[in-house]
């Protein structure tokens, strides 16, 4: 049980590294090579997440992600994790309205570290969006 509130707690500081805009916290979320497929974006290294992520993150004014329903396996020092997500997204003064709220899910691939669990893959798929998508365009 323990390990599974692990892997829960590190799709949990994922959302606080991005709603704190901390994104070097997310070095304690990822392993240094873990790929990703983010909104249909390949991301190769932890760096280039980083990259990813922050390229909307850091300019929006606000932002609040929440992750429930919660599914994990645990196969040794391998786990999958996979949960709903929404997310809003705030950006003040933007033609056609300043908020956009995304739905999806996201769905890891997990390895046990000396420094605890760690995503080596994360997908993360949009499902449904309501508001205006111009909030998060660079």
């Amino acid at each position: 049980m323990a390990d599974r509130e692990d892997v829960i707690d590190v799709a949990i500081n994922y959302t606080w590294a991005l709603d704190t805009k901390q994104l070097d916290l997310l070095r304690e979320v990822f392993t240094p090579d873990a790929t990703g497929m983010l909104r249909g974006v390949e991301c190769i290294g932890v760096d280039a997440i980083i990259e990813r992520i922050g390229g909307s993150i850091l300019r929006l004014d606000a932002t609040q992600h929440l992750v429930g329903n919660h599914q994990v396996r645990i196969d040794g020092d391998s786990a999958t994790h996979r949960c709903h997500l929404q997310s809003q997204h705030v950006k003040h003064g933007t033609p056609g309205g300043d908020n956009l709220i995304v739905g999806g899910f996201y769905d890891d691939r997990l390895v046990r570290t000396p420094d605890g669990w760690r995503i080596a893959h994360r997908t993360m798929q949009q499902t449904w969006i309501e508001g205006n998508p111009a909030v998060v365009k660079r």
